[in-house]
């Protein structure tokens, strides 16, 4: 009974109208840059990020989160009509997706992906208020020990599961934790590498470092592939065919797919670092190695599409358990989240459903009435939408730069974090072009003034031993499953070279 006098004290917080407006506002939001090919929800988080400074910190943060889940409804569009995904978490739709398309089914998929991330991010949300309370209850008993293990499994997680080569995942990782060292040594009051300027005493912020990240360095890689001549309108399959809504035998096919993907992803979204793209790709390979038609995939099977859509939407979700109950983020977009609460003051932990019951249930029940919302629109409003796909970058890059460069220099009126911003656009550029991966930089850039923190505590206690780590049972454990993802990330590895060279 207390999961629902929650959620009902969550909706009375939700419906408000002024959240409602905040809601729908961040879903279109979200939808639209989803859909905008190279762009992503870290991206748009980072950049709509200084917006949200004036509002109130609920009504703020259901906007942030809603256009979060609401860009992986959006990043599906272009996976299905132009084979681009809006953003690596929806890679795995292209695979059917656009197959689909190409008969001249782009209709039934848009609808069947609809639904997918509709049922994904629903059931992600049912199980958020089912088990979130539980999670913050056994994370009570977390010391420095366990949160340093955490920390050190989400980042290692992110470079081991994402991208093809772990190293240069390492390396991103390692260069956020060198900018996180910028800055007053908070024990010995030394100031580090600062360079003798007063601005870098209290640190790199996250903002210009994010919106250069993700914003500027998208566009400038935009820019690369010669989208600013070339436009990045596309064919609008869907506008010729007789038929729009799916068949009966597109939902009998699709029925334990719409299962199996939403707690696949739902699970691998809980583990900090592991993320939408994992659980997406995931659901895929397991979709298609218990079919009984594994063939059919790649040229448009249905199921194809609806598991990594329900999964990576599910994933998602599962990702708000580890922020909400421990303050710790498992991808880049829940960083920013992250550096939002703590701007607002709410300190995400085992606490905050206690202290801010109001705020946290307030979110949770805003991702119910935003996934219906989402719905809604992604079916009825589909023709509206991808008319931002044929939005030249000619006309969108001049908007997009002066949105980062105004949003970054709205937060403390320095000139010095723009020019940090235009710097990290270029770093974030050439990580683009090489595969670095700046999802790492930032995560590592958010977890890694925490992890000294904690790390010096632990080593305090066990007053210079590292031997707490495994004389603890709870940190013990975090490090057997830190050592699994490894083992997994090498068999994940091995996998794709054989795959590789059986296609070639």
């Amino acid at each position: 009974m207390e999961i629902f006098d929650n959620l009902f004290l969550g909706l009375s917080v939700a419906i408000s109208p002024i959240n409602l407006v905040y809601l729908m506002l961040g879903s279109l939001i979200g939808m639209i840059i989803g859909i905008i090919p190279g762009f992503g929800p870290a991206a748009g988080l980072s950049i709509l990020l200084p917006l949200t400074f004036g509002m109130d910190p609920t009504g703020a943060i259901i906007m942030l989160a809603a256009i979060y889940y609401g860009a992986m409804y959006g990043g599906t569009i272009t996976s299905i009509l132009l084979n681009t995904p809006g953003e690596s978490a929806v890679v795995a739709s292209t695979f059917d997706g656009f197959p689909l398309a190409q008969q001249g089914r782009a209709g039934p998929a848009l609808v069947m992906q609809a639904v997918a991330s509709f049922v994904g991010g629903t059931v992600g949300v049912i199980l958020i208020s089912v088990l979130a309370a539980t999670f913050a209850t056994v994370t009570r008993n977390f010391g420095p020990p366990e949160f340093f293990m955490l920390v050190m499994m989400g980042i290692v997680t992110l470079v081991v599961l994402i991208g093809e080569n772990w190293r240069y995942g390492a390396i991103s990782a390692l260069i956020g934790f060198a900018i996180g060292t910028v800055g007053v040594d908070l024990e010995t009051g030394i100031q580090r590498f600062t360079f003798g300027s007063a601005e870098l005493i209290s640190g790199v912020g996250f903002i210009p470092i994010a919106i250069g990240l993700f914003g500027l360095g998208e566009l400038f890689y935009a820019f690369y592939q010669g989208l600013h001549r070339a436009g990045s309108g596309g064919i609008i399959q869907y506008q010729s065919e007789d038929r729009f809504w799916p068949t009966i035998r597109d939902w009998l096919d699709s029925r334990l797919a719409f299962v199996r993907g939403s707690i696949l992803g739902f699970c691998i979204g809980v583990v900090p670092g592991a993320g939408a793209t994992v659980a997406s790709l995931m659901a895929y390979s397991i979709e298609k190695s218990s079919s009984r038609t594994p063939e059919k995939f790649g040229k448009g099977a249905m199921e194809g599409l609806v598991a990594p859509e329900c999964a990576n939407n599910a994933a998602s979700s599962g990702a708000m358990v580890p922020l909400l109950t421990l303050g710790i983020p498992g991808s880049a977009s829940t960083a920013v989240l992250l550096a939002a609460l703590l701007m607002w003051g709410l300190k995400p932990g085992p606490l905050l459903m206690e202290q801010n019951p109001e705020f946290a249930w307030g979110l949770v029940a805003s991702m119910y009435l935003g996934n219906m919302a989402l719905l809604a629109i992604s079916i009825f409003a589909i023709p509206l939408f991808v008319l931002f796909i044929k939005l030249p970058y000619r006309i969108l890059a001049p908007a997009v730069i002066l949105v980062c460069t105004m949003g970054t220099f709205s937060v403390h009126g320095s000139i010095v974090e723009v020019w940090l911003m235009v710097g990290a656009g270029v770093i974030g550029f050439f990580m683009k072009l090489y595969g670095f991966s700046p999802a790492a930089t930032v995560l590592a850039l958010v977890l890694g003034p925490l992890a000294e923190e904690t790390l010096r505590q632990t080593l305090i206690i066990s007053r210079g031993s590292p031997w707490i780590f495994i004389e603890r049972g709870m940190s013990l454990g975090i490090l057997i499953i830190t050592l699994g993802v490894i083992v997994f990330g090498i068999w994940m590895g091995r996998s794709r070279k054989k795959l590789r060279a059986r296609m070639t």
